[in-house]
């Protein structure tokens, strides 16, 4: 399997990171790490290594960063600890939330067995904000579509978060959600500034018979194409067009924004 490449310059390589699919080589099944060095490691300008910047769940598809070099490796990791890089993703979930636009804020403990929980107190919360509404699925069911603003990095963040709101994610049993083809969570468009140079970078590869199957809306649907990879396109029908340029989104009051 090819990996679709979603920008790249003398900085960095943004790909695809396919749903299902490990941050690190498990048994005898090779990771997301590998079948980038793998696939580009030896291709770019010479350099042997590409450097990994943030990670993935396996459930969860989408946007991966790798940096060229050790600077801007440590250049990028930096943006990140820094809550310096605005992130967005898009969720499904059968289940209406307890409120269809906010912020869920708590720190966050271990649970049992490899699961986290939100906690009431906010020492060091974890925070998202959100939107959702309702969109349709060609056999008639009703499904909530999320867009997500993460504003930290915490391990489950956003599947304790939307199952704290009563909407665990599709696909993600570990946390309540009914069995799937896949999870339905998807890092779906990434900003940041460096070295004195804006970055917007769209992953519009949505895999899954429910990301492929909502039904046409009395308005024309948003068509997008992956620029690399035609047969990976996909209708984003259902969905406000807004949501294809979440920053420009009147987000909850205190939410990260990128300066102008």
């Amino acid at each position: 399997m090819s990996l679709v490449v979603l920008c790249e310059n003398e900085y960095f390589l943004a790909v695809h990171k396919p749903q299902g699919l490990t941050f690190h080589s498990e048994d005898d099944a090779q990771g997301m790490v590998a079948k980038v060095q793998q696939q580009f490691g030896g291709n770019i300008q010479g350099r042997e290594r590409l450097y990994p910047v943030h990670r993935l769940d396996r459930m969860t598809s989408g946007i991966m960063l790798f940096a060229k070099t050790t600077e801007v490796n440590s250049a990028l990791s930096a943006l990140f600890a820094e809550k310096r890089i605005e992130k967005y993703y898009l969720a499904l979930s059968e289940h209406k939330p307890k409120k269809k636009q906010g912020a869920i804020a708590g720190d966050m403990a271990k649970a049992r067995g490899g699961s986290y929980k939100l906690l009431r107190s906010l020492n060091n919360p974890a925070r998202t904000r959100f939107f959702s509404q309702t969109i349709n699925i060609w056999n008639g069911q009703g499904v909530w579509a999320f867009i997500l603003k993460p504003e930290s990095g915490k391990t489950h963040q956003l599947r304790v978060a939307l199952k704290s709101l009563g909407s665990p994610i599709i696909g993600d049993r570990r946390y309540g959600g009914r069995s799937a083809d896949r999870g339905y969570l998807h890092a779906y468009r990434i900003r940041f500034d460096l070295f004195g140079k804006r970055f917007e970078i769209t992953d519009h590869v949505l895999e899954g018979e429910l990301f492929s199957s909502a039904e046409h809306t009395k308005q024309d649907p948003v068509q997008v194409h992956s620029t690399k990879s035609e047969q990976n396109s996909v209708v984003l029908s259902g969905l406000p067009e807004t949501w294809m340029t979440p920053e420009s989104l009147a987000w909850p009051k205190g939410a990260f924004l990128l300066p102008p």
